[in-house]
Formats: C-alpha cells, structure tokens, sequence
C-alpha cells in the first residue's frame, strides 16, 4: 500500500520509522491535549452520558490529518470520529484522542492519548502518551516496547511474579464496582491494590510496576489495543476471561469483553479462578 505497510501478506510489519511517525503524531495530539488542560475548559455529555471535552475533539483533528497524510488509504476507527469509507476492513487504525476524559476532567494527570495499528485483529503498533506526565509508551512486533521520558528512553520488561512477595493488582482510579471488590476479596495470597487511570495501567505493568489488571466492567476497543501491543511487546498479555487473547475489528462489537492483563504469563488463569492459582503455587486456597 501506498503508505509503506505491506498488507498483502498475513502479517503487517511496521518498520521504526513509521513506528516513531505514530509517536510524533500522538505527541502532536498531546499537546493540543495539554493546551487545554492549561485553560479553564468546560465538558458535556455525547449521547452515551460520557464525557467530552475541547480537547477530545482537537486531539482527534491532530491525529486523524496525521494519520492520513502518513498512511492514506487506512481507515480510522476513533472514538470521535470515523473515516468514511472501508477499503480493507482487516487493517486499520484504532484511536482514542484522549482515554481517561474523567481523570482529565480531574485534573490528577493519568489520562493518555492512544493509537493502535490493527492487522487482522491483532494490534500491530501501539502508541500511548501520557501528556501530563511525560511518558512515552511505543511497541510493535519485532522492535520492542520502550518508554520515554525525561528521564530518557529506556526498553520495557515485564516482571516475573513469585510467590513470594505480595501480588500486585492495578485497577481502575474510575471504574472498578463489585466484581473487582468481590475478586480482590477471592485471592488467597497476599496482595496490593493500586488504582490509575486510563490505559496507563498496562504500561504499569509492561515496566514491571504491577503484575495484573483484571478488569470485569465495560471497555471499547479504542481503549485497548495500543496500550496491549505495549504490554504484549513487553512480554505480557492481554485475554479475555476463556484465556483467549483479547482481539479487534470492524465486524466485531465496538465493547470488548472483560479480560485480564498480565506481566508475568503464568498468572492468567488467576483472573479465571483464584483460588485454583494459588493452590498451584502451593498457597492455601480450595479449589473453584
């Protein structure tokens, strides 16, 4: 294709070139992000009841021109907007100009600008951005996960999980509800409960800063995809609750099933059965 993404085969590959155009792009959309965040915005109600801002619609702009002038003839799937016709449904762009509108709405920093490349419903590039913070998160087959910062930019590496120190569970800052207090109460091992906003929780733990994100409420492929090339790229997962890996399309329901994330591979049936995890690792725990 014109663009330079070969879709002619099974597999799409992304060459680090186009990998750092994504991340110039979400960086561009970032900043039209944070100049708003700097001002003294207002919000309103699309009509699903969710929250939308100035920043959401300039953001989307930025990356939606981006997009098209560097990769023409891909469509886009956004949140705020859709490209108007389908060339070829099996390879296309997945985003969400600003994920975590409410932690925006508060002001705390954790929301993150995210782009996905999808092939064949799985993703094939992922960008997330942390505007507020300054962290870059980036991956694709083949070239790795690597976060940038001011700190530098530095690979990305899952951690191993062991029994022998507490398990270390992210969740949601805004959602999370019965079943994720019903879950945590089901872990017969020790554990740690920390909550972050928007996709930033699977980059948490593609660094190796927490372990599992199980998340049992409603999600959209858009807020997704990037973040779990990263986590993917990092040596994680991201499956639903049948232990499948978690995949994309436009013939597929625009809500993603509920899932889990994980660092460390071994702990994916956790999410399944908690009790039956731990009774292999040799923990007290009946089975399920």
């Amino acid at each position: 294709m014109d663009s330079g993404v070969d879709r002619g085969g099974m597999r799409v590959t992304v060459t680090g070139e186009q990998l750092h155009i994504l991340c110039g792009i979400a960086e561009a959309a970032g900043r039209e992000v944070m100049t708003v965040y700097g001002s003294d915005f207002t919000s309103w109600r699309k009509h699903d009841q969710s929250s939308l801002t100035e920043a959401d619609l300039r953001a989307d702009a930025v990356i939606r021109q981006g997009l098209t002038a560097a990769f023409p003839k891909v469509f886009i799937l956004s949140e705020e907007s859709s490209s108007p016709a389908v060339e070829d449904a099996g390879t296309f762009f997945l985003v969400d100009p600003l994920d975590g509108t409410k932690e925006f709405l508060k002001r705390n920093d954790e929301f993150t600008v995210n782009i996905a490349l999808v092939h064949r419903g799985v993703p094939v590039a992922g960008v997330v951005l942390a505007p507020a913070l300054g962290e870059l998160f980036y991956a694709a087959p083949g070239l790795g996960a690597w976060k940038r910062s001011a700190a530098g930019t530095v690979p990305l590496q899952v951690a191993k999980y062991s029994a022998a120190r507490p398990l270390r569970v992210i969740g949601s800052r805004s959602h999370g509800g019965e079943a994720l207090a019903a879950w945590l109460a089901s872990l017969p091992q020790e554990h740690s409960f920390v909550a972050a906003g928007s996709s930033l929780k699977f980059c948490r733990i593609a660094e190796g800063q927490a372990d599992i994100y199980p998340r049992f409420g409603p999600t959209s492929q858009w807020d997704t995809a990037a973040a779990q090339c990263v986590l993917e790229g990092a040596g994680g997962a991201v499956t639903d609750l049948a232990g499948a890996p978690l995949r994309y399309g436009l013939d597929r329901p625009v809500l993603n099933p509920e899932f889990v994330a994980v660092g460390d591979l071994g702990l994916n049936r956790l999410a399944m059965c908690p009790r039956d995890f731990a009774q292999g690792l040799g923990l007290d725990g009946s089975r399920c």
